[in-house]
């Protein structure tokens, strides 16, 4: 290969996102420079941080630039190397953004095993997916056996992950997801207690009845609407892992109408960025990869064809149309 493909940011969003937004380049390869190895990209993940990042905010990490390469996660295989420590051939996961290539020093590559553990799988439950629901998890709700965790976006690449490991520290775990085929899913493959269709306009009720003795623990992904009726139903001291808000990312979001719970229940709320507890990934990861290895942690994706299908999938994927991981399948 002579030349490669990168999907950059052309223009921010005015409201939602639309496809005018990206614009697809071809780009040369480069030469490589003593220390640096060539990767070809396999898999490369969408999230929702992204679009967070594509707006010219305030926020914990710099903007996306315009007419630079769209960030996020790929993994995939090294197809030349002048680095000693990396091999031809190697198995890496790396943030190459939406591009079909990508040269690196080697000093942000995790080295993959994929004897037990597909490649893929290294975009979410064993990556940054898994580890943001572990993290959220253990150490900000920290649950206690038997207790009631919900967790929103259930079906989703972090949520799905957070209601198996509850289970697993014996909890009852109860899913929010849209749609009847989501929430059969996540009860019946997923081994969730419970799961409520938001979308089938009875959630207080249908929450009500999943949770009768209260909540003890809510991981939020979405916010709006139905983090405001988990406030309803929260226990005394309840905690709250705040991973996104994903209701509000590409429109408005709706007002919690219920913030008095936080002092009438007195409980207690944390936003987090997975990736500021480094420290803490080799312990997470440890555990995430033997589940999945051993068929104890399962997981879904959904993979687009070709570097080109990435803004329509990233569209989807805000808007709910995706079931498990958004992946992009570039080869």
């Amino acid at each position: 290969m002579t030349t490669y493909k990168r999907m950059v940011l052309a223009s921010r969003p005015q409201g939602h996102v639309v496809p005018e937004n990206f614009r697809l380049e071809e780009v040369p390869v480069p030469d490589l420079k003593d220390g640096e190895l060539l990767v070809r990209n396999h898999y490369l993940s969408l999230d929702p941080y992204m679009r967070m990042r594509m707006e010219d905010v305030k926020s914990y990490a710099a903007p996306q630039a315009i007419g630079e390469t769209m960030i996020g996660g790929t993994v995939g295989e090294v197809v030349a190397s002048k680095n000693p420590k990396f091999a031809v051939g190697d198995k890496v996961q790396g943030m190459f953004g939406w591009s079909e290539m990508g040269v690196s020093d080697g000093s942000l590559l995790r080295r993959l095993d994929t004897t037990h553990i597909p490649l893929s799988a290294y975009l979410g439950s064993v990556g940054m997916p898994g580890m943001t629901a572990w993290y959220g998890l253990t150490q900000i709700i920290q649950p206690k056996e038997g207790e009631t965790i919900v967790v929103s976006a259930a079906s989703g690449a972090v949520g799905s992950v957070v209601g198996q490991l509850a289970k697993l520290r014996g909890c009852r775990a109860v899913g929010i997801a849209g749609g009847k085929e989501k929430c059969d899913y996540v009860v019946n493959e997923l081994g969730f207690d419970a799961c409520i269709d938001y979308k089938a306009g009875n959630l207080k009720e249908e929450l009500a009845k999943a949770t009768p003795n209260g909540i003890d623990g809510v991981f939020e992904n979405v916010g709006g609407e139905i983090f405001d009726a988990c406030l309803e139903r929260m226990n005394p001291f309840g905690r709250i892992a705040l991973c996104g808000m994903i209701a509000g990312y590409d429109g408005d979001p709706s007002p919690i109408r219920n913030a008095r719970f936080f002092l009438t229940m007195r409980l207690s709320m944390r936003g987090f960025i997975v990736s500021e507890h480094m420290d803490l990934w080799p312990q997470g990861l440890k555990e995430l990869g033997t589940l999945v290895a051993t068929g104890k942690l399962k997981f879904r994706e959904s993979v687009a064809q070709g570097l080109e299908a990435a803004p329509e999938a990233f569209i989807g994927m805000l808007k709910g149309r995706n079931f498990g991981k958004q992946l992009v399948k570039l080869i």
